[in-house]
């Protein structure tokens, strides 16, 4: 071959990488799209897969769309992340409109919703009865829990400092009544089904911040009210 004619075809070859490059690169954050749905809510693992691995074919060349032309596969999916959205939102939106933002958080991960209550507002140290302002909140979030039917798990937690006392010999046991004490509230009390609901204490070992200051472990102390996502019918 002539030097012209390796020129020409060296210039056609040069000529297709920045195609091949954006094509690349939507296919990528196409992926990257699907990874971060994933992420963000409790979708089925199976179709996730599914999908999952089409867009990869994609991407090394096989060309297996068959699940991305799946136009009922895709549309679940997007659904099931709507619907976890949206319960976000509507819990999101509540908290805001009855202001209590400054006793309250609300954030989301794959399980489904946490209502995060900081235990100043909910128990005396070293105690987990129930203040009349910590019951005013759950009065409040009751009229949200039984707008939907989803089951709920109340996690209790502690800082790292020491707990002894007859009754409560540790933070396992401080954490779990503490929890315990908002799920009886709930169903004595609030008329929420007992069967949505169940306790658990985790005592210090899931600090959101470490324990190294008075503020970071007022964070800690805190219970929270997780409403977990509804799986699909064929979960």
């Amino acid at each position: 071959m002539s030097k012209r004619r390796r020129r020409k075809a060296e210039v056609q070859s040069e000529s297709s990488a920045p195609w091949l490059t954006t094509f690349s690169d939507l296919m990528s954050l196409l992926l990257t799209f699907f990874v971060l749905l994933f992420s963000m809510s409790n979708i089925n693992a199976e179709k996730f897969g599914n999908v999952f691995t089409s867009v990869q074919s994609v991407l090394s060349g096989s060309a297996n769309t068959s699940i991305l032309n799946d136009e009922d596969a895709i549309i679940e999916f997007s659904q099931e992340y709507m619907q976890n959205r949206d319960l976000y939102g509507k819990v999101h939106e509540f908290v805001k409109s009855q202001e209590l933002g400054e006793d309250v958080s609300v954030s989301m991960n794959t399980k489904g919703v946490y209502v995060e209550l900081q235990d100043a507002i909910l128990f005396e140290p070293g105690s987990a009865e129930l203040k009349p302002e910590g019951i005013e909140v759950l009065k409040k979030l009751e009229n949200l829990i039984n707008e939907f039917d989803n089951e709920l798990v109340i996690e209790g937690y502690t800082d790292d400092v020491p707990m002894s006392s007859p009754r409560y010999p540790s933070n396992w046991e401080l954490s779990t009544a503490r929890a315990v004490s908002v799920v009886r509230y709930l169903s004595e009390v609030e008329d929420v089904d007992p069967r949505r609901l169940s306790a658990v204490g985790y005592g210090e070992y899931r600090p959101i911040v470490p324990n190294d200051s008075p503020e970071n472990r007022a964070q800690n102390r805190r219970v929270n009210i997780l409403i977990i996502f509804d799986e699909g019918s064929d979960s």
